[in-house]
């Protein structure tokens, strides 16, 4: 794989269509879903033209912008999982922190 065909998979792979969704319309209300999208990719090679690349693609739901007699609202998803991961990390946090400090007398 050269640098040319690397580069035109980022190119097809990162677009507006990525992160933002198909409009979605009913009863006179409109809903355009979007995401958080990451990407990154690397490459080399050797002094004889041999080496090798590659790319990847991350994609989250972020959220959806709500239109509605000319209003528009963002609408943010509420990721359960990510914030239960938050609220555990912080918890054992502060056991960890109350063992090295140890009791208070």
């Amino acid at each position: 794989m050269n640098v040319d065909e690397l580069l035109g998979g980022v190119r097809d792979s990162l677009r507006a269509q990525m992160v933002f969704g198909e409009p979605i319309e009913r009863d006179g209300t409109t809903v355009v879903p979007a995401a958080v999208v990451r990407g990154g990719g690397g490459g080399g090679g050797d002094s004889e033209h041999n080496g090798g690349g590659g790319f990847g693609v991350q994609a989250r739901p972020a959220g959806a912008f709500v239109i509605r007699d000319g209003d528009v609202a963002w609408r943010p998803a509420v990721d359960v999982d990510r914030i239960a991961r938050g609220a555990l990390a912080a918890f054992a946090g502060l056991v960890v922190l109350r063992m090295l400090v140890g009791p208070r007398r």
